[in-house]
């Protein structure tokens, strides 16, 4: 049966065999026994995203990693690091120092009140994520649109999406659909409205600059 760790872009966890790009935590969440969760969403406000190969390690996903008794953290994983980044985690310093250190240094940028350090931004991000803040959705107008730096995601009518190249691309687990352009979006926005899905901090530094990965579908 598939584990419930896989990362939708407003951070909820679902079950699903695509693992997607990368892998990632926000501290032990599951029961080694069971492999389910154990009632927690997070145990500490670093929530991070890694690559899913490090030095050839090997992980028992969901169940024991530092002995008997001894959950060490819960593995979840993300399409890409787009819907990483909207779900609320940022570059692990460990395995992804490069990208790390570049979000970092955009984040700053971006963010007047953050110092680019990883305790700053993991405050930060602790209260704007949809998740662990507990944040009602906040809609926003069609005018917006073009305001939005790639790599931003959205909700519409139960549907997430991810802009990129002027377009709004349909996001599912196993990748992205077919390009839609934001005129014909923004027609449609009047009936139903549009949520902004990643948090305001992360927008401000795809502003000043980060690039994030993306899935191959994104591309096609």
């Amino acid at each position: 049966m598939p584990l419930e760790n896989r990362v939708a872009p407003d951070g909820t966890l679902h079950a699903g065999t695509d693992r997607g790009m990368f892998t990632g935590n926000r501290g032990v969440i599951h029961d080694p026994v069971t492999k389910t969760g154990n009632g927690k969403r997070w145990t500490t406000h670093a929530w991070i995203t890694c690559t899913c190969e490090w030095k050839g390690r090997r992980r028992d996903v969901w169940g024991y990693q530092n002995g008997p008794g001894k959950a060490g953290w819960s593995e979840l994983f993300f399409l890409d690091e787009v819907t990483a980044l909207a779900a609320g985690h940022r570059p692990c310093f460990f395995c992804r120092r490069k990208d790390a250190t570049a979000f970092s240094a955009a984040f700053a940028s971006g963010n007047e009140d953050c110092d680019g350090r990883a305790p700053s931004m993991d405050k930060i991000l602790h209260r704007e994520r949809r998740l662990s803040a507990k944040l009602a959705p906040r809609s926003i107008e069609a005018d917006v649109f073009l305001q939005l730096p790639d790599g931003t995601m959205l909700k519409q009518d139960g549907t997430f999406y991810a802009l990129r190249s002027g377009k709004l691309l349909p996001w599912h687990f196993s990748g992205y659909g077919r390009g839609i352009e934001l005129g014909t979006l923004i027609e449609k926005s009047h009936n139903e409205p549009f949520f902004l899905v990643t948090p305001k901090s992360t927008i401000a530094a795809l502003e000043a600059g980060y690039v994030p990965v993306w899935h191959d579908s994104a591309r096609s």
